[in-house]
């Protein structure tokens, strides 16, 4: 493996990791209409309720009757049920437990190069790596950058986030809280192409700051017939179009260039 192949490697390998380790904080999620929830009172089997919370933010529960939950954490409302309980003279010191087990309140979308693009619910206060993490991942063609699409009274505004940079920082960084309705989209990769003389023709995705002596590594190395010499970039340029530039092996490649490989005369 390649030094470009294992840096791109360790950065998914992040991405996995988080995966496995993303937690339900569940006492910090603020509840919302439509999310489902599972409520217990320790002890008392028969008022174990699982219900959903209605559009106008309310739940019924046993004894009680209805309560209203939105806007309210998971934590807030295991002490008002707990206090309603009492005061009623239904329980004496009642031990109430609130669980969401469908966030459907506050979603955002994941799109682009992840391996499980779809709306995901907010669990808590849920950042950019997060919600990636609950997608699965960036996939081997995504880049190291994602976009964020927010909503904001009607409008809506772009951010261009460099993950790379966030996740390989050693200083302390913001990990960037998602909010309800925001869209992540992960493009692909920007990529180069080489073809020629060379063991492996074909498309790969660009690392910082990649060489030509690089790309050649990637695309397997010359063939017997390949040459280093008089190597052809076709670059293509707002201005002029298609060029044919020379290129030494430490010059570095750009998005969409050609690396063309010759054949040796002798």
């Amino acid at each position: 493996m390649n030094f470009t192949q294992k840096s791109f490697a360790i950065f998914l390998a992040v991405f996995i990791l988080m995966a496995m380790h993303v937690k339900m904080a569940f006492a910090d999620y603020v509840i919302g209409a439509d999310d489902a929830l599972r409520i217990a009172v320790y002890g008392y089997e028969d008022l174990k309720t699982e219900t959903r919370v209605s559009t106008d933010g309310r739940i019924s529960f046993p004894l009680v009757g209805e309560v209203s939950v939105a806007g309210k954490t998971t934590f807030e409302v295991e002490h008002e049920l707990a206090s309603m309980l009492k005061s009623g003279g239904f329980i004496l010191d009642p031990q109430v437990t609130v669980a969401v087990t469908e966030f459907k309140s506050q979603q955002v979308s994941v799109l682009g190069q992840v391996h499980k693009p779809g709306r995901y619910g907010l669990e808590a206060a849920n950042t950019l790596v997060d919600v990636i993490a609950m997608a699965g991942g960036i996939t081997d063609l995504g880049d190291e950058k994602a976009v964020v699409a927010h909503r904001n009274a009607g409008s809506i505004t772009k951010q261009e986030i460099n993950l790379r940079e966030i996740l390989e920082s050693t200083k302390k960084t913001d990990l960037l809280p998602v909010q309800q309705g925001d869209i992540i989209y992960i493009p692909k990769a920007p990529m180069f192409y080489i073809y020629g003389e060379v063991q492996r023709s074909g498309s790969y995705r660009i690392e910082p700051k990649l060489t030509v002596a690089q790309a050649i590594s990637l695309g397997g190395g010359l063939t017997t017939r390949g040459t280093e010499r008089d190597i052809i970039i076709k670059r293509s340029t707002e201005k002029v179009g298609i060029q044919n530039i020379e290129v030494k092996l430490t010059d570095l490649v750009q998005k969409d260039d050609v690396i063309v490989i010759d054949e040796r005369w002798f």
